[in-house]
């Protein structure tokens, strides 16, 4: 099974769920362990295995960070992300779906938002990789803004004005930014 492409495919996943830093331990463990049980069902040891490859990618994100600038991209988002939160829009960093996303504003009825702008854990991955968010940004009513509309324009103009570029393409916020997420602290 070594090499297989299940198996790569399996430390992929692991890789980016552990750099994107959405979950805590034990959820991260809990879906590394579902993915190796469920791609590598033949596998001897899988809880050895997955606790062995986050561990591996933890090890590999410290290396890597310590290279990383002491501003990085994810600090540049992190900071449009306050200032979008503080105009009144909500936003979902690694939000399941947009179920999850509408169920925050149907949670919120009494009091709505201006809008809501969210992305997924697979857009984060995208951004570990490849330097590119995409952001979905709603109204309160789940309307997507559209050219010209001026919740767009204050979410475009928010991100540039920390130095990332940012265009409305295709219904998304295309936002060139890397995902650098500091790791965590490491466990004693």
């Amino acid at each position: 099974m070594a090499g297989s492409l299940a198996e790569q495919h399996v430390r992929e996943f692991t890789r980016s769920a552990v750099r994107s830093g959405l979950l805590g331990d034990q959820e991260l463990y809990d879906e590394v362990l579902l993915a190796v049980t469920s791609e590598l069902p033949d596998v001897a040891g899988p809880d050895e295995l997955a606790r062995r490859w986050i561990a591996e990618f933890r090890d590999e994100l410290r290396t890597d960070a310590a290279t990383w600038p002491a501003i990085t991209d994810y600090d540049r988002l992190q900071a449009v992300f306050a200032q979008l939160e503080a105009s009144g829009i909500v936003v979902l960093q690694g939000c399941e779906d947009h179920w999850a996303a509408k169920a925050v504003l149907d949670e919120r009825r009494d009091a709505l938002p201006r809008g809501i702008a969210w992305f997924t854990p697979p857009d984060v991955w995208h951004a570990i990789d490849e330097g590119m968010l995409e952001v979905n940004v709603w109204h309160a009513s789940t309307a997507n803004v559209a050219p010209g509309d001026a919740l767009l324009d204050e979410v475009v103009s928010a991100f540039e004005t920390q130095g990332l570029s940012a265009h409305f393409d295709e219904g998304r916020i295309e936002v060139g930014a890397r995902w650098q997420r500091p790791p965590a602290p490491a466990s004693s």
